[in-house]
């Protein structure tokens, strides 16, 4: 090969491998999917007590993904919901303080009228929290008709008992007790 073939076959090689390189720098990258932490403490008729930790809420496919990272909290299966105002202060209900009433209800802007499942109740009604024995959830929970765009505004709640998805023997799943909240700004 002539020395000036040479030059021009590594001009063009420069040429070709540039062009690549900058039409590989102004890809698009993929779009992140937005998340949001919401820290959630405890609570009591008395107020908002120490911090427990953190739920993770990011849109994917299946719904609205909940993922815990929660500590101090009582062993066993509890009711975990959505509920409709963005506040964990306590308030009075039946002339009693109660904890973090001020949050209101389950999440329920299509008025149905029976607690149920994450599929069929009400939207703020999420599959149950499971806390280890050590008081620790390490979770991920999907909520299928939710998106994060729905529930901004509102609260996220821990109840003291179980959840059994309906109003039966108890109402709303007999969850009790709010003992802890974090508001989703």
């Amino acid at each position: 090969m002539s020395t000036q073939a040479f030059k021009i076959t590594t001009l063009v090689a420069t040429l070709f491998f540039s062009a690549i390189g900058c039409s590989t720098a102004f890809a698009k990258k993929p779009p992140q999917t937005p998340k949001q932490t919401v820290n959630l403490n405890a609570v009591t008729a008395q107020g908002i007590g120490q911090n427990i930790g953190e739920v993770t809420l990011f849109d994917s496919p299946q719904g609205l993904t909940i993922q815990t990272k929660l500590s101090h909290l009582p062993s066993g299966f509890h009711g975990f919901h959505i509920h409709e105002h963005a506040s964990c202060a306590p308030a009075e209900k039946d002339g009693k303080m109660g904890a973090a009433l001020a949050a209101g209800g389950h999440f329920n802007p299509n008025n149905v009228a029976k607690h149920g499942t994450p599929n069929d109740g009400h939207l703020g009604d999420l599959p149950v929290l499971n806390v280890d024995g050590n008081g620790n959830a390490r979770t991920t929970v999907i909520a299928p008709r939710l998106k994060l765009a729905d529930i901004q505004g509102r609260s996220i709640m821990v109840h003291a008992g179980g959840d059994n998805y309906s109003d039966y023997p108890k109402p709303l799943g007999g969850g009790g007790d709010r003992i802890a909240c974090g508001v989703i700004q």
